[in-house]
């Protein structure tokens, strides 16, 4: 008599037409979002703490959409490198209707690419003190000036054409503001993904070298952008968003709060993001470059966790990397 039990978990594992039979999980283009960095001038610009990742002028962006059109990819997502001469303490070029981000999203529209067009709605890219709001005398960021002012921010991105703002500044009650001003100015169906849980991370370093504002920085984000230690505090920020008309959140960073996403998913069986950032993606790069690590195994891995963990989709610098292998 066998001394194994009448199932055997292995036997579903034995061949690979059975394990995509029994697959859990599934991943494809359509789950990605592609973050783009946008540049002046008419030269693509490496950023060396991103290997494989530049800054792209508004034709090249155009170029990328339609990239990611022919890859399945649904959505790319914009952040601009604010010219530093633009950068000011109060951040006026956010709501400029002919700044950087606005002429990108106008070229990409008129361009007939059919992809979705996410915009990014913070002032970090426009502040000369490298803050996503404004600040007082002491350094404080001033929540409801500066909701405020992230109102007219997102106002001018859906006149150009975004087809979803994304508030990544973390301001008490900005979504509400967000979508009033949205409904009252005609733009009923322009989407808000509200970045809920976004923590104060050591992972957004070359993000910062890429929108140029790591080295302006003045202190830290720590009383704005959540503490690593809270996971009960995320949902309660989820709920304050889905309250004031948020259509999806997000988490970020991505990897180290699965927790999260699996607890915002589970409580609220709404669409949740997740953004896996610069420090993540630099970290594969890194294995990978030692010999440490295979990309392509990592990069679907990773993203497959998300996936597993709830996601509805994710935003990865590795999105292009990924769509060509899922489409084989």
């Amino acid at each position: 008599m066998s001394h194994y039990p009448a199932l055997r978990l292995r036997r579903t594992r034995s061949s690979a037409w059975s394990r995509r039979m029994y697959a859990e999980t599934v991943l494809t283009p359509a789950d990605l979002i592609w973050p783009l960095f946008v540049t002046e001038g008419d030269a693509e610009e490496p950023i060396a703490t991103l290997p494989g990742v530049s800054r792209w002028p508004v034709n090249g962006i155009v170029a990328r959409a339609k990239e990611a059109e022919a890859l399945g990819i649904p959505c790319v997502a914009l952040f601009p490198n604010t010219p530093s001469h633009l950068r000011t303490d109060d951040g006026r070029e956010a709501f400029n209707p002919d700044n950087l981000m606005c002429r990108t999203i106008r070229a990409i529209k008129e361009s007939g690419v059919n992809v979705g067009v996410l915009t990014d709605v913070a002032l970090d890219p426009y502040t000369s003190h490298g803050h996503d709001g404004l600040v007082d005398g002491a350094g404080y960021v001033l929540n409801d000036e500066t909701a405020s002012v992230l109102v007219d921010q997102a106002l001018v991105q859906a006149e150009a054409g975004a087809d979803i703002v994304a508030p990544s500044d973390m301001m008490d009650g900005r979504v509400g503001l967000i979508r009033g001003a949205l409904e009252a100015n005609g733009h009923s169906n322009v989407q808000i993904m509200a970045y809920a849980a976004k923590y104060a991370s050591g992972f957004y370093g070359p993000f910062r070298d890429a929108v140029g504002s790591r080295g302006l920085l003045k202190g830290d984000k720590k009383t704005y952008q959540m503490d690593p230690a809270n996971a009960e505090e995320a949902l309660r920020e989820v709920a304050l968003d889905l309250a004031e008309g948020a259509d999806s959140v997000m988490v970020k960073p991505g990897l180290p709060y699965l927790d999260i996403i699996l607890r915002v998913k589970s409580e609220f069986q709404v669409p949740v993001f997740a953004y896996q950032v610069s420090g993540e993606y630099a970290m594969i790069e890194a294995a990978v470059a030692a010999g440490a690590g295979e990309r392509d195994a990592l990069v679907l891995e990773t993203l497959m966790a998300f996936k597993r963990a709830g996601c509805s989709g994710v935003l990865t610098y590795h999105a292009a990397h990924a769509a060509r292998l899922l489409n084989g």
